[in-house]
């Protein structure tokens, strides 16, 4: 076992015969966020860089702004509890204790879309299809609890040669969380990156994505309208449906070069 799976014994049934087999899933777990020693959110998550996890999540609801506001964390990873003192209290008088699931909706948010939608993401970098091609691939090929469990998102923040840090968690928002979480705390700059995930992209991702101010936000999966929507305010370029050599570009194609020219082919 380790710290995201666990072995179990399952009943595997097929067509002719049903037999005893272990298998491997992926373990989850509540974390307590206590925020400026109030009892801010439950999440559950994988038991694994829960420090990076509270500080993107705090992060991204906008309770801090830097690793230099945090004036002390604590993690007590057998009692699932993440201590966080930051220099002022933020905004957390004005919320309250809220469950968030590791489903796919994570439940609630703190987080309003006008503290960042005045403020889209401005760069002149660009990608070529190929690079994003063979980014996904690298991305694909480092979710190892994935391939072992089938059971969770992955996160990655990458430059145009490469991915920098990646994370897997149960939630979709947690892996975000701690890829943005683990720049926080280790002073990783995100200007000029991309963002790679694994899941659908809602509008919660797109806040998160342009608070950093990621130009680009790439997924194997499905965005919602309210994602295209936000992307193309937030002056995000929004790709999804990375598969292979094929891919939806769902807002601002000015970023993609081919032979042809921005938006559908090479460079200018």
């Amino acid at each position: 076992m380790t710290d995201n799976t666990a072995r179990l014994d399952v009943i595997r049934v097929s067509e002719a015969t049903a037999e005893p087999i272990g298998d491997e899933v992926a373990r989850e777990a509540a974390l307590t966020i206590f925020f400026n020693d109030m009892e801010l959110v439950t999440m559950l998550c994988s038991p694994a860089e829960e420090n990076y996890l509270a500080a993107g999540f705090l992060a991204a609801e906008g309770l801090i702004e830097s690793a230099g506001d945090i004036t002390s964390m604590t993690i007590d990873g057998v009692r699932g509890i993440a201590r966080v003192t930051t220099k002022s209290s933020g905004e957390a008088g004005r919320i309250w204790k809220r469950f968030i699931s590791s489903g796919c909706g994570r439940g609630a948010t703190f987080y309003s879309a006008a503290d960042v939608a005045s403020r889209p993401v401005v760069s002149s970098m660009k990608l070529h299809p190929d690079q994003i091609y063979r980014l996904m691939k690298d991305f694909q090929e480092r979710s190892e609890v994935f391939k072992t469990t089938g059971g969770v998102h992955a996160a990655a923040l990458a430059a145009p040669g490469g991915i920098e840090l990646f994370s897997e968690d149960i939630g979709r928002h947690n892996a975000v969380d701690k890829v943005f979480g683990r720049c926080l705390l280790e002073g990783i700059g995100t200007e000029d990156r991309i963002l790679l995930v694994s899941g659908r992209i809602s509008s919660e991702i797109l806040l998160k994505t342009a608070r950093r101010g990621i130009p680009f936000l790439i997924s194997r999966s499905a965005p919602t309208d309210s994602g295209v929507k936000l992307a193309e305010k937030l002056g995000i370029t929004l790709i999804g449906f990375v598969r292979g050599h094929r891919m939806n570009i769902y807002a601002n194609p000015e970023r993609i070069f081919t032979d042809k020219g921005p938006g559908t082919g090479g460079p200018e």
